[in-house]
């Protein structure tokens, strides 16, 4: 059997702290007041896709609704507009996790950027739908960004599962 490139170094379990740790701090990240830029990048996009991927059975649709609608309190925007968005992306990150992990990074940024731009057409969509103002064609560089931030995501959010168990100088794994 050929062993895919993600599994040459094997990893440790993912710590459902560590998890909660990253949503939360993706959120905060998505937070923070930086004036009304369409091109921002979604840290939390990033981060629930990546948990999508790696740990389908811990972080899926409801999770990702339920950081989508407080995402919609904290920016004022019509209730259930990133709500709607966030579970069609983990929908289609949890598709892909069987698939991904088997390609390089680069790979991987590149399937990963039609989720992103799907997610934004459609909270682009339900905003224009009740009236909202058009943001500019600036808004179709935010996915480009978040695909860009998939390596960086992988290498942090990865990081703590490829240390050793234990420390030992004679054990190859």
């Amino acid at each position: 059997m050929i062993m895919p490139r993600a599994a040459e170094k094997l990893l440790l379990p993912a710590n459902p702290w560590f998890i909660a740790f990253t949503l939360a701090v993706a959120l905060m990240i998505d937070m923070v007041p930086v004036g009304r830029v369409a091109a921002m990048p979604d840290a939390l996009a990033v981060v629930l896709v990546f948990w999508g991927v790696h740990q389908p059975r811990r972080v899926g649709v409801l999770w990702a609704f339920a950081f989508g609608l407080l995402v919609d309190v904290h920016d004022g925007a019509v209730l259930g507009q990133h709500a709607l968005a966030y579970s069609a992306l983990s929908f289609g990150a949890i598709s892909l996790h069987r698939r991904l992990p088997w390609f390089s990074i680069g790979a991987q940024t590149i399937q990963v950027l039609p989720l992103f731009f799907a997610a934004h057409v459609l909270a682009l969509a339900v905003r224009m739908a009740v009236g909202g103002m058009w943001p500019g064609w600036s808004v179709l560089l935010a996915p480009v960004f978040e695909a860009a931030l998939w390596p960086l995501a992988s290498l942090l959010l990865l990081a703590p599962q490829r240390r050793a168990p234990d420390r030992d100088a004679h054990r190859p794994l």
